[in-house]
């Protein structure tokens, strides 16, 4: 029962109490350090010295820049995202969200259109890098994300209007209650005077995703050239 006093008193016959034992810090920059490297190679791998892949990947990128610069500058008022080739590859992906995110009620059923249509390319961006460990894949797949933010805004932009034409040739200011989505969305939550303020930040969010995209896949494009020479 005296124990714990011996352990900081002098014993009776004059010996000393034991060194006290100092705990080391737990290590955490080591940790932290590794964790870097790891994403840092996710991200970032070692370069193929494949110059047919390396001069394909280029092209495409180029494609991305132009087409992707084209997307950024375009107003919002525009609706330039709606009416391109890209807006028919996330339209099944939005009608797909509702019917999924339907079983939640109408108010995430409305907005699992614009879910569907950015979780795809999220999803497909994960299984590239996570799965098949191709960064380049997942930094188009980065691009295709923030095209869905600036498909989506013209829409949001509409909430009020109803002036854009809808599925089965119908339009917001036509249409019953709740068939424009984000007319629904942003009048049930007190938001819809602000529809405009949205779609900008929509636009601008998309901008800036597709933006550092396009400097991810140029990154591992350079690498790779510079691995072929």
């Amino acid at each position: 029962m005296f124990e714990k006093y011996w352990k900081y008193h002098p014993r009776p016959d004059g010996t000393p109490p034991p060194e006290p034992v100092l705990r080391e810090p737990a290590r955490a920059a080591p940790m932290l350090r590794h964790a870097r490297t790891g994403l840092l190679a996710l991200l970032l791998p070692e370069p193929d010295a494949d110059p047919a892949t390396g001069w394909a990947r280029a092209a495409l990128l180029v494609l991305l820049v132009v087409w992707g610069l084209w997307f950024i500058t375009s107003s919002v008022a525009s609706n330039a995202a709606g009416q391109s080739f890209l807006h028919l590859v996330n339209l099944p992906f939005h009608e797909a969200g509702h019917v999924f995110f339907g079983i939640f009620g109408q108010f995430i059923g409305s907005l699992g259109g614009t879910l569907g249509q950015l979780l795809m390319p999220l999803i497909a961006m994960l299984v590239l890098l996570l799965q098949t460990r191709d960064p380049f894949g997942a930094s188009v797949a980065l691009w295709w994300f923030g095209q869905n933010f600036i498909d989506i805004a013209p829409y949001i932009n509409d909430a009020r209007a109803g002036q854009l034409p809808l599925l089965g040739g119908n339009f917001g200011h036509s249409a019953p209650y709740g068939f424009h989505d984000w007319e629904y969305l942003l009048t049930e939550t007190g938001l819809i005077r602000m529809d405009q303020q949205i779609a900008q930040a929509s636009h601008l969010l998309g901008s800036l995703i597709m933006l550092l995209a396009l400097a991810w896949g140029a990154v591992l494009v350079y690498r790779q050239l510079m691995a072929v020479r």
